[in-house]
């Protein structure tokens, strides 16, 4: 029987632990503008949760809530503003946005000094380099859960099923400089099943319910279940069928309580990683 890799729990440990008391220490508070365009239920959701943590962190939260018929152009003079904004210092746009809003050129249109998702261009590149300034807060709150719970990944083979930009490409790329040797599977990947068979770690983002059967799950593997799906009588599952594959692994994300919290967990971390940043003394020349 694996053991949980429990999520929810260290998200509280974290928040509660090292965020709010270093917040606290600001001569500000950390400030975090999220913006939601349209009325997707999951959107408004997730955008409700972010907003109830960012308040008991202590931080000056903002959020703006468009309609659906927000123009292109309205959304990116928001975004412009929170950029030139000085009690701003993160910037999330809730994905994904309505179709005839190009997501690409709105995140790139985020200040990346103020890119708390890590989703901007320069912040992917430096991720890519080995020096990130922003890690995407799903793929770095799976590697803190991870590295708390004692989970050694040197040498280990690690498989990403998934190739996005928001989990799997930044998941495999700290996978790999913490040298794990990785595959990065998809849609067009042959031979699913034996890679998967041949993962001591295996990641899954694919937003399938139940994609991955437990009988595939390498015995004593760890399985990080990034799916979060809504089945029909309303309960949830991951993209990992949970119920077999926790009798073969070695630890195992549950869904919900496993990776979900972390997410919004290092979402306040990077917000105050900006916010101690801002308010750090500029170094004097010598």
């Amino acid at each position: 029987m694996a053991q949980l890799l429990d999520g929810k729990t260290l998200a509280r440990r974290l928040n509660q632990g090292r965020v709010r008391p270093a917040a606290a220490e600001l001569s500000r508070p950390p400030g975090l503008a999220v913006v939601l365009v349209g009325s997707d239920a999951a959107s408004q959701v997730y955008v409700g949760k972010k907003t109830r943590v960012a308040e008991r962190m202590g931080f000056h939260h903002r959020q703006i809530t468009r309609p659906a018929e927000t123009t292109q152009d309205e959304l990116l003079a928001i975004v412009r503003s929170l950029n030139e904004d000085a009690a701003i210092d993160g910037i999330l746009v809730q994905l994904p946005l309505p179709k005839h809003i190009d997501e690409q050129t709105v995140l790139d249109t985020i200040e990346p000094t103020k890119d708390v998702d890590g989703f901007h261009p320069v912040n992917s590149g430096l991720l890519s380099q080995g020096r990130a300034r922003f890690v995407a807060c799903t793929p770095k709150g799976c590697m803190v859960l991870l590295r708390e719970a004692g989970v050694e990944l040197s040498g280990k083979d690690a498989v990403v099923i998934g190739r996005s930009n928001i989990v799997g490409r930044p998941m495999a790329q700290l996978l790999e400089q913490a040298n794990c040797t990785v595959t990065v599977c998809h849609s067009r990947t042959r031979g699913l099943e034996e890679k998967v068979r041949a993962a001591d770690v295996l990641v899954v983002a694919i937003g399938r319910p139940r994609q991955v059967p437990g009988d595939w799950i390498k015995p004593g593997a760890v399985v990080v279940d990034v799916g979060i799906n809504r089945l029909d009588d309303g309960t949830l599952c991951g993209d990992v069928d949970f119920e077999t594959a926790v009798e073969r692994a070695g630890w195992i994300t549950p869904v919900p309580g496993g990776v979900g919290p972390m997410t919004i967990a290092m979402l306040m971390a990077n917000t105050l990683e900006s916010a101690q940043r801002r308010q750090r003394p500029p170094s004097r020349g010598t």
